[in-house]
């Protein structure tokens, strides 16, 4: 007897998120000559998500330490 789960699900993110999209719009609007910004602030939606990211990390192994000491 073959066993397929139909009902199972899965969980997985298949786009580009906000900040890779908005990555996109900022790449073409400076190559399009549109704005004038330096590529670091062109490149800020991928670290400012990242910065955010590793502040949740710090903030969320923080709360677990208080609460296991």
């Amino acid at each position: 007897m073959s066993y397929n789960n139909k009902n199972s699900s899965s969980s997985s993110s298949t786009g580009i998120g906000f900040c890779g999209l908005l990555t996109i719009v900022f790449i073409t609007l400076k190559l399009l000559h549109v704005i004038e910004w330096s590529w670091l602030w062109v490149l800020s939606p991928l670290w400012i998500g990242t910065l955010v990211g590793l502040v949740f990390l710090g903030v969320m192994f923080a709360v677990i330490y208080r609460i296991n000491k």
